[in-house]
């Protein structure tokens, strides 16, 4: 796949989000940067540094969901973090390297399904055989726990074993069956892995590391025997015969490569361990947290499970409201590693409108769909989304301003009754128009006190 240039990221952006056109530039053009960076020379490459962004706006108005979509859209390693979890090493929390350890696994998971993906047909073929082997035994075979074990675990283990004609010829047609999905609800028994019982015990810098996984190298899992459906087993049965075909030692490698160089971390909240000079208390602990930040933005290597994990060229987007705080209030050297610093604007009520109506997921689209699986067709006018917006932003004006969050508020609300009252109402067709709207929400906006808690 080509990446994206700069003005396709944002045309991709557009389609779920409203606005914020300077934000979209401003990530656009990070991730076009890591693109040219892989084509520059060895020794330049290793210069360039990621060039972190912070957006500056309130909740509400699509900053997490700009880095998610990114990330989405070139199939990047993405975690979203919330600096307020972390404290300073010493305080009771989790340490900020957990961070890179996090994204790491998301990684090792996403090449894992990627690869398993591929070989998802052969897989299903070998798990077809296996499962007609099972079900067609050898009639001169003993048929111990032993021997069943014997065959599950290992199929072509029994080599030595004469195989009648009449046997491999049963089982061709057993696994023709199973293709044709004839023998479906049959049960069968087969044995299936049981994890072993993980312990967490606390290792240097404080890293987590499970013994299962030091023992599962060693000592082979243990097996059980289960009852389940035909088409249970062979969804079973094609998952283990695909990780059989895949290099896990290939796929961490790859992981590890994908984090490097493509992986995104969004740490929200960062305004929250902002500090101004000479504060005390629970303020030390938020320093300590920006500086304990600062070795993995600038870059360093972190130990996890599967190895060093370098974070040079990790893209960081820092997201915060800023509204006690200034970034100016984070320590200088953190300040240094967030070059681009990019501001949201808060959303107005025509944003409102386009938020409910343009999106590919837009709100309106979505109970449009949730209430057709019923046979209720819902109809949203012109003047009907309008007011909706309306209604949203007296609430956020009344009340705390929560952004786009309030659509899901306001909607929830007008719609209760049609989505208590759906399976009632099959065939019938709904129109959500002005007056609907106004007889439905009109009492509660007025009644600021009440506005604080429904809407």
């Amino acid at each position: 796949m080509e990446f994206p240039t700069p003005r396709e990221i944002v045309a991709e952006l557009d389609r779920y989000i409203v606005g914020q056109a300077e934000a979209k530039r401003a990530v656009a053009i990070a991730l076009r940067n890591r693109w040219r960076r892989q084509r520059l020379p060895e020794d330049m490459r290793e210069e360039v540094a990621p060039k972190n962004i912070i957006m500056i706006g309130p909740t509400g108005v699509g900053k997490t969901e700009i880095a998610r979509r990114l990330a989405k859209m070139v199939k990047a390693p993405f975690i979203k973090v919330e600096a307020t979890k972390f404290t300073e090493v010493g305080y009771v929390g989790r340490d900020v390297e957990s961070i890179v350890r996090d994204l790491v696994e998301i990684a090792v998971t996403m090449v894992k399904e990627e690869r398993m993906s591929k070989v998802e047909e052969k897989a299903r073929q070998l798990a077809y055989e296996r499962l007609a082997e099972i079900m067609v035994p050898e009639p001169s075979q003993e048929h111990s726990l032993q021997n069943i074990f014997d065959v599950l675990v290992s199929p072509g283990a029994r080599k030595g074993t004469h195989v009648s004609a009449v046997v491999a010829q049963e089982r061709v047609r057993m696994k023709e069956r199973l293709m044709k999905g004839e023998l479906d609800d049959e049960v069968v028994e087969i044995a299936v892995t049981s994890e072993l019982p993980g312990i967490n015990i606390v290792g240097i810098g404080g890293e987590l590391s499970n013994i299962q996984d030091v023992l599962s190298s060693i000592l082979p899992k243990p097996r059980k025997l289960r009852k389940m459906k035909v088409k249970d087993a062979i969804r079973h049965l094609t998952q283990e015969e695909a990780q059989k075909l895949i290099d896990m030692d290939e796929v961490v490698r790859e992981a590890i490569k994908r984090v490097e160089n493509h992986g995104i971390v969004f740490i929200d909240e960062i305004d929250k361990v902002a500090t101004k000079g000479g504060s005390r208390g629970p303020d030390v602990s938020r320093e300590g947290v920006q500086r304990d930040l600062l070795p993995i933005v600038e870059g360093c290597k972190v130990s996890t499970r599967y190895g060093l994990v370098r974070t040079d060229h990790i893209l960081f987007i820092a997201a915060g409201a800023f509204h006690t705080a200034k970034p100016s209030d984070l320590l200088p050297e953190l300040q240094g590693r967030f070059p681009i610093r990019v501001e949201l604007k808060p959303l107005t009520r025509e944003d409102f409108v386009r938020i409910l109506t343009e999106p590919r997921n837009a709100l309106t689209k979505q109970y449009i769909a949730l209430l057709k699986t019923e046979g209720v067709e819902l109809e949203f006018t012109r003047d009907g989304v309008e007011e909706i917006a309306k209604v949203a932003e007296s609430a956020n004006a009344k009340a705390e301003n929560i952004g786009a969050r309030r659509l899901h508020t306001v909607l929830e609300k007008l719609l209760e009754d049609i989505s208590f009252n759906a399976d009632t109402m099959k065939g019938e067709r709904v129109v959500i128009d002005k007056e609907y709207v106004r007889g439905k929400l009109e009492s509660i906006v007025e009644d600021e006190d009440l506005t604080r808690y429904i809407l």
